[in-house]
């Protein structure tokens, strides 16, 4: 997927800003575990080991007592011994234990879920011992009985005691597996508790640094995506100073290297208006030129065509004078009408470049009709077949069996087609191959035609279309420039491309009807 530039930007930023709140998250997470577990110890754990070890204490004592009791001998003293500890033992071992379940119940309330299990545990354990102390106190009881006697039964009064201390041993057992899994427990939560200290510590540390960086790498890739900006603004400058071939060249797919193409293909487009702008004024020179010479051509036609009316017109008349007249000799006769007819072909030459000056002076507008291009080109090689034959020119003709489908002056392209047939045949004085192909390609049709003549020479190329520009001995040079002015009144084009030795090939292209 692309990201823009904006995006990327923003990306970059965000995961900076997302690392640091990550920073900031796992030191307020780390310090809420922590309270969880200070408070886990000090208000749990650390009472209940409280409680447990005054509970193991009350038991001790009392183990004493009752073992002080196997010896004492003084009625008296028994009877203080055994109400001293009916008195205090249960109510203070029964209030130890309730405390001790009730710490457990509370702290079951903000222990982590991975406590629960141990502090119901405890819980357990405290109502067990409930159970316990009360048989206990049973046993303790009878026991009491036999000694407060006078005269007791000290068979039956040991046998009594010694179950006494088997319960009081077993209850001591519990009371101090309890006490030891509770410090246990203890020391291993202050032991997890300071290694999270620890590794919270260094990701402190480690992070801010991992943030820094992240923050710098994210700069630089801004840095790095904003820095083709300075080649973008000095190709713009070289541009604007006309210079239409600097390329910005940016590679990449956000909206920097979009611009820097965008500015490459203006610059390319600026580069051919120019190149049109030249053309057209080119163009524009050509016709300003083409009007001026047609407005001369038309004042030096004008002028000469009444006199060499006259002209051709007195020499029929002489030639028809000749024909009755007398001379001393029938050579004298011959040479007189070898001149009259020299004098008529003359006019008659001058007569064909007044009216050439004419049309190119007076080109009318093509009336333009539906014609087919492939059936005209058929009927004007028709026309010159047998002229390109007599002087040796092969013809071959390559056209498309559908028609091509033209709006166009039927009678002005033959002109055009009739006059480059002609410069073919000039061209190939000692025979050669004509070869005409015609076409279409999408909207435009094609026609070529070429020849296997001496070539034209690129200085001579440069100047072919242009007005009474000729290489021919008698020419008026006006064949050419008459075609390209029709050519393009069609909508069309006509170019040339030949060498030296190479043959010549006039290439026109019409707008397809």
């Amino acid at each position: 997927m692309k990201l823009s530039l904006t995006t990327r930007i923003f990306l970059g930023y965000a995961v900076v800003l997302v690392t640091f709140g990550a920073v900031s998250g796992f030191s307020v997470l780390t310090l809420r575990q922590n309270q969880v577990e200070i408070r886990l110890v000090s208000e749990g754990y650390l009472g209940l080991s409280q409680t447990v070890a005054a509970i193991e204490t009350f038991q001790a004592n009392q183990a004493k007592d009752t073992e002080r009791l196997r010896d004492e001998r003084s009625v008296e003293t028994r009877k203080a011994l055994i109400r001293l500890a009916r008195l205090y033992f249960p109510g203070l071992m029964a209030g130890r234990l309730q405390s001790g379940k009730d710490t457990a119940v509370k702290v079951l309330e903000f222990a982590p879920e991975a406590e629960k299990p141990f502090v119901t545990d405890v819980a357990k354990k405290f109502d067990e011992l409930k159970v316990r102390f009360a048989e206990y106190e049973q046993t303790a009881d009878q026991a009491f009985q036999l000694l407060e006697s006078t005269s007791p039964d000290w068979d039956k009064a040991n046998a009594a005691l010694d179950r006494l201390q088997q319960m009081e041993n077993a209850l001591s057992s519990t009371i101090r597996l309890l006490h030891g899994s509770l410090e246990a427990r203890i020391h291993e939560r202050v032991r997890l508790t300071q290694e999270r200290e620890r590794r919270t510590g260094v990701a402190i540390i480690l992070l801010p640094v991992v943030a820094i960086g992240v923050g710098l790498l994210a700069t630089g890739l801004a840095a790095r995506s904003l820095r083709p900006v300075r080649t973008l603004i000095e190709g713009v400058s070289r541009i604007r100073q006309g210079d239409y071939e600097a390329k910005i060249g940016v590679e990449g797919e956000d909206e920097i290297a979009v611009l820097a193409r965008e500015f490459d293909a203006m610059a390319k487009a600026l580069k051919e208006r120019e190149a049109q702008l030249q053309q057209k004024q080119q163009e524009l020179i050509r016709a300003e030129r083409l009007a001026a010479i047609g407005k001369v051509s038309a004042q030096v036609a004008h002028e000469i065509r009444n006199p060499l009316s006259s002209i051709g017109l007195n020499v029929e008349m002489l030639q028809d004078q000749l024909g009755g007249s007398h001379f001393d000799t029938p050579e004298e006769a011959k040479e007189a009408r070898d001149l009259l007819a020299s004098v008529m072909r003359e006019v008659d030459r001058l007569t064909e470049i007044t009216e050439d000056y004419l049309r190119l002076a007076r080109l009318p507008t093509p009336a333009k009709r539906p014609e087919d291009l492939k059936k005209l080109l058929e009927e004007v090689l028709g026309f010159a077949r047998e002229e390109l034959e007599r002087a040796g020119v092969k013809v071959v003709v390559e056209l498309p069996e559908g028609g091509l489908p033209i709006s166009a002056d039927e009678g002005q392209l033959r002109q055009v087609f009739l006059n480059l047939f002609r410069n073919a045949r000039e061209a190939m004085a000692k025979g050669g191959t004509l070869t005409v192909k015609a076409g279409s390609s999408g909207s435009l049709l094609d026609v070529r035609v070429s020849d296997t003549g001496s070539g034209i020479a690129p200085e001579v190329k440069e100047k072919l279309f242009e007005p009474f520009f000729t290489t021919k001995p008698g020419g008026t040079g006006l064949g050419l420039s008459l075609s390209r002015q029709i050519v393009e009144a069609h909508g069309g084009r006509i170019d040339v491309d030949s060498a030296p030795s190479q043959g010549t090939t006039f290439h026109l292209e019409f707008p397809r009807a």
